[in-house]
């Protein structure tokens, strides 16, 4: 097992290794206080791994409750998020108590949400399931939910009180599930570490995935401490996002997230005459991943409009140089439909 410790407004242990879904009730216990416990899941985890977090936190002694809902980003919405803080109401879950988000990103955006915006905030645990949640979205706090304008529009930054990476929920996972998590993962070494995307270029998908999983981690920590609240570098970890998420917003999330931050970074590889260009398609490629879509120029810049990263009159684009060094541009808003149209 490995352990990387996010320092930030709130100080918590990530916990990366097999069979580690059994120490759940032990490890939350470990936090103190709490009494109850909310899991959180979706209807494609609850039955693979919902027995076994209830088991662990009763044997812990915590009481439990569940609150499990359709699997999909079209869940991730402002009634699915009231229906859950209706749950915790309900039953009664106070100040001192927990919620775990059981499952993958989605799962843990709602439920992290639900946390701090619950009673003003409650602790909670990140148990990611899948690649993505395990290298991204379960580290950091970025917490939100999906408005009919766009992706992530309403949300909260509230840091989990524990992360619990157990590898081996990622044997069950699809294998295209698996590959939409490589995106984030191929993001991280594009970003900040030469080493790391060589080794993917060399194992493709047999990836040391516990190596690999701590490594991107321990970038995001890194990210995470220095700018915990998306003010300035951390908005480097949006690496293909922007135009990612206007592929998501078009396909209405048919398109997978990291299906479509593949072929965001596709686009801005090229439209950016990146050194490394085609070391960027190539890996995309050989992991299983799009670099190229049919929405147009023009239907991608409509969506990319309402992305949260928008400020004012720009939007700020995150351009690889090379492997390892990208930088974050501020574009005009009236520059992106022609950048769009020299990376498609």
């Amino acid at each position: 097992m490995n352990t990387v410790t996010v320092t930030a407004s709130k100080t918590y242990h990530i916990y990366i290794g097999s069979s580690l879904l059994s120490s759940l009730g032990a490890e939350a216990a470990k936090l103190g206080k709490a009494k109850k416990v909310c899991i959180v899941s979706d209807s494609n985890v609850w039955p693979l791994y919902g027995q076994a977090a209830l088991d662990s936190l009763e044997n812990a002694g915590f009481q439990t409750v569940y609150f499990v809902f359709h699997a999909g980003e079209h869940s991730k919405n402002a009634s699915t998020w009231l229906e859950l803080l209706n749950t915790l109401a309900e039953n009664q879950l106070t100040r001192t108590d927990l919620i775990v988000a059981l499952g993958g990103g989605v799962v843990g955006d709602l439920a992290g949400f639900a946390a701090a915006s619950y009673l003003r905030g409650i602790r909670y645990i990140q148990v990611p399931t899948t690649l993505l949640a395990a290298v991204d979205s379960s580290v950091g706090g970025k917490t939100a939910i999906d408005l009919t304008s766009g992706k992530n529009l309403a949300g909260a930054f509230w840091q989990p009180s524990l992360v619990l990476c157990d590898t081996d929920t990622l044997n069950t996972l699809p294998r295209d599930i698996f590959q939409d998590g490589c995106a984030e993962v191929i993001k991280y070494g594009i970003l900040y570490d030469p080493s790391l995307f060589s080794h993917l270029e060399e194992k493709g998908l047999s990836f040391d995935r516990e190596a690999v999983i701590t490594r991107c981690v321990e970038l995001k920590r890194n990210v995470v401490a220095e700018d915990e609240f998306d003010l300035g570098s951390r908005m480097k970890l949006n690496l293909g996002h922007t135009i990612g998420h206007g592929v998501e917003a078009k396909s209405h999330f048919a398109v997978s997230h990291g299906t479509a931050v593949a072929i965001g970074t596709a686009i801005v590889s090229r439209a950016s005459n990146c050194a490394d260009c085609e070391r960027i398609l190539s890996v995309l490629q050989a992991f299983g991943l799009p670099i190229r879509t049919d929405y147009t120029a023009e239907e991608l810049y409509t969506y990319t409009l309402s992305d949260k990263k928008r400020s004012g009159g720009s939007v700020n684009l995150i351009i690889p140089k090379a492997i390892g060094h990208c930088s974050i541009v501020p574009t005009p808003v009236e520059e992106l439909l022609p950048f769009i149209k020299a990376g498609l």
